[in-house]
Order: C-alpha cells, then structure tokens, then sequence
C-alpha cells in the first residue's frame, strides 16, 4: 500500500493544496473556500503530519507527485 493510500485526505484538503500550488496565500485560500485563516493554517498542518512533511511547498510537491491534481 502506497503513502497516498494509506493517507486519506478530505475533498477540502485537497481543495486547499490545489489553491496553494496556484500559489494563493493562506488569507485568499480562506476567503475562496469560505473558513478562516486559522482553521486553514491548521488543517494544513494537519495535513503536513499526516503525509510527513514539514512545510506547506512539501505538502504542494507530495500531492503533485501523487497525481492528486
């Protein structure tokens, strides 16, 4: 079983990665996706532990090689 299958991501996380690899900060990331700030810098962090990744650009360049967009 591969990191990706093992690591399940909600629809929204992906949504957030996709919109950081557009290259959008965290504030116009949470406006687009109607949360605030926080919960976005969280759920990103969260998203880093699971996968095993210290920044968000890690966590862009993971989801990119896993094909996840």
């Amino acid at each position: 079983m591969t990191l990706c299958e093992r690591v399940r991501l909600a629809d929204r996380d992906v949504e957030l990665l996709r919109l950081l690899a557009k290259g959008l900060p965290l504030d116009a990331v949470a406006r687009r996706v109607g949360l605030s700030e926080r919960t976005v810098r969280r759920r990103v962090r969260d998203v880093c532990d699971r996968i095993g990744v210290s920044t968000r650009i890690e966590a862009v360049v993971w989801a990119v090689r896993q094909g996840l967009f």
